[in-house]
C-alpha cells in the first residue's frame, strides 16, 4: 500500500509478497529497472544507468514533455531503461507467482472527494501553526521571496516565536523585486535577512550543477543553485511553500479551466496554460513540435486521468504534474538530502482544507489574501509579487555574456539532433552566441533553457546513448 499520509517510500517484506511503494504524490523519488528476473531500484537514476547495458535508449516521450512542460509525466525519464515508479503505487514481487507487477492506488485525497465545509482564512492559518508545532524546537531557515507562500510562512513561524533566519535570492526573472519585497518582509517581522548573490559569470557552471543534480528532469532551478550550497552550510531545516500556489490562488488555472463544461475541456484548457507559450519565432521544426503535441497530451491526460470530475480536478491535476514532477525538484533534490525541507502546505490537515474551498472562491488570489490577512495584517499589506509590479529592469544572469555562450554551444549539439529544431532557429544558431539577446521573452527564454538543457544531455551522455534519429526523422 502506498503511504498516505507521509511523502517516504518504502520497502515492505511480507510472507507472501515484497513491497516497494513511493509516497502518494511522489515526491521522494523511486526509480526502478527491470534486467531478466531482477528488478533493481534507487532513489536516483544514475546508480541504476551503471547496471543497464548500453547503449542507452533514448526515451523522446520524456524529452518531449521536458521541452513543452519543462518536466517529464508518467513514469518518464531520458532513459527507456529507468522508470520512475509515479506517486501513490508499488513494486509488488510475488513469492507465488515470482513474478513483478506496478500496483497503482488512489491517494486518499482523490477516493474521499472535499466538500465545501466553509473554511475560513483564520481555520487555514490555525491549521499551518498545527503544521509548524512539530519544529518548535529546531533551529528553521525561511526563505522569503516577494511572493505571498513565504511572507505567510514567515508570519506564522514568527507568530509561534520560532527560531527563524530568513534568506532571499534572486529568481532570475530580469526584475529583481524578490530582493526588495523581502526585505520589506523580513524587516516587518524582524527576522534577520540575508541575500545569496549570483555571479553572472558563474551561470553556466550554476546550470550544470542544477542540470547534472536534477538528473537532466527539469530545466528549472538552476538560478537556485548558489542559495542551495549555502544551505547546505546552514543546519537548518529549510521551510518551504510548496504547492502553495495551486491550493490557494489558483495558480495557472485559468478562468477558460474554470468556466469548461467539460472535463475534457478543463484539461485542454489546463494544458495550454501548463505548458510553455509561443516563442517570439519558431524554435522547433513543424514535425518535432506535432510529435511533441501529440505526445504530451496523451501523457498529460493519461497522467491526469483519475482526477476526471473530481471536485479540485484543477488544483489536484497541477499538483500531480508541475508541482510534483518540475517544482519539487528544488527543495528536494536541491536543498536535500544535505538540508531537510519542511512543507507545510502539503500537512494532511492543511491539504484537506485547502482542497475544500472551492475554486471560484480563490479567483484571482481573493481566498490567499484574506489568509495572509489573518495571519499578519501588516505584512499582508506589504508589495508583493504576486500583484501588480513596478517596470524595473535588471540584466538577466541566464542571457549574459558567459551564458550566451554556453547556451550556444549547448544549441549547436542539440542542433545536430535530425530535424529538432526550425529553419529560423538554425539561422539564429549560425549567427553566434550574441544572437541569442533575442530571446528575452518570458516564452522564448523557457524554449531555450529547454533546449539548451537537451544540449548539455547529450554533451554528457553522447558516447552512451544509442540511435539518435528521433520519431518524427521517419514519419
Amino acid at each position: 500500500m502506498a503511504a498516505e499520509v507521509g511523502e517516504a517510500p518504502g520497502l515492505v517484506d511480507e510472507p507472501g509478497a515484497v513491497i516497494l511503494h513511493t509516497g502518494a504524490f511522489g515526491l521522494i523519488d523511486v526509480y526502478y529497472l527491470a534486467d531478466g528476473d531482477a528488478v533493481y531500484f534507487a532513489g536516483a537514476i544514475e546508480p541504476l544507468l551503471a547496471l543497464a547495458r548500453r547503449p542507452y535508449e533514448v526515451n523522446w516521450d520524456a524529452w518531449a514533455a521536458i521541452l513543452k512542460l519543462t518536466y517529464p509525466l508518467l513514469e518518464d525519464t531520458p532513459y527507456r531503461e529507468v522508470k520512475r515508479l509515479p506517486g501513490s503505487a508499488a513494486l509488488v514481487w510475488s513469492r507465488s507467482a515470482r513474478r513483478i507487477t506496478v500496483r497503482k492506488r488512489t491517494p486518499r485525497w482523490v477516493r474521499d472527494e472535499p466538500f465545501d465545509r466553509g473554511v475560513t482564512a483564520g481555520d487555514m492559518v490555525a491549521l499551518l501553526h498545527e503544521a509548524l508545532k512539530p519544529f518548535d524546537d529546531r533551529p528553521l531557515l525561511v526563505p522569503v521571496s516577494g511572493g505571498y507562500d513565504s511572507r505567510l510562512l514567515a508570519s506564522v513561524a514568527m507568530a509561534r516565536r520560532m527560531d527563524v533566519e530568513s534568506w532571499t535570492t534572486s529568481p532570475d526573472d530580469g526584475l529583481d523585486n524578490d530582493l526588495v519585497f523581502a526585505r520589506y518582509v523580513t524587516r516587518e517581522l524582524g527576522i534577520d535577512h540575508r541575500i545569496v548573490p549570483q555571479d553572472p559569470a558563474a551561470y553556466p557552471d550554476e546550470a550544470r550543477w542544477a542540470a547534472r543534480r536534477l538528473e537532466y528532469l527539469t530545466s528549472h532551478h538552476a538560478w537556485y543553485s548558489p542559495f542551495a550550497r549555502e544551505v547546505h552550510k546552514a543546519g537548518r531545516a529549510v521551510v518551504d511553500g510548496l504547492a502553495g500556489g495551486p491550493l490557494m490562488k489558483n495558480f495557472l488555472i485559468t478562468a477558460d479551466a474554470v468556466e469548461a463544461r467539460s472535463s475534457t475541456g478543463r484539461q485542454a484548457a489546463l494544458l495550454a496554460a501548463l505548458a510553455t507559450g509561443e516563442p517570439h519565432l519558431p524554435v522547433l521544426s513543424d514535425q518535432a513540435l506535432a510529435f511533441m503535441d501529440d505526445r504530451v497530451g496523451a501523457a498529460f491526460a493519461q497522467a491526469t486521468s483519475m482526477l476526471r470530475g473530481h471536485r479540485a480536478e484543477l488544483p489536484l491535476s497541477v499538483l500531480h504534474t508541475r508541482t510534483a514532477r518540475g517544482i519539487a525538484r528544488s527543495p528536494v533534490n536541491l536543498v536535500g538530502p544535505e538540508a531537510t525541507p519542511v512543507f507545510p502546505f502539503l500537512h494532511p490537515e492543511f491539504f484537506d482544507a485547502a482542497l475544500s474551498v472551492p475554486v471560484d472562491r480563490k479567483e484571482g488570489g481573493r481566498f490567499y489574501r484574506e489568509i495572509l490577512r489573518a495571519a499578519n495584517p501588516r505584512v499582508a499589506a506589504l508589495p508583493s509579487t504576486n500583484g501588480a509590479l513596478p517596470h524595473r529592469r535588471v540584466p538577466l544572469r541566464s542571457g549574459g555574456p558567459a551564458a550566451r555562450e554556453w547556451n550556444h554551444r549547448m544549441l549547436l549539439k542539440a542542433a545536430t539532433v535530425q530535424g529538432l529544431v526550425s529553419e529560423p532557429m538554425l539561422g539564429v544558431i549560425a549567427r553566434g552566441p550574441d544572437a541569442l539577446t533575442e530571446f528575452g521573452s518570458w516564452n522564448s527564454r523557457f524554449w531555450l533553457r529547454g533546449l539548451v538543457l537537451f544540449g548539455s544531455w547529450l554533451t554528457d551522455y553522447e558516447e552512451v546513448l544509442g540511435d539518435l534519429t528521433p520519431p518524427w526523422a521517419n514519419a
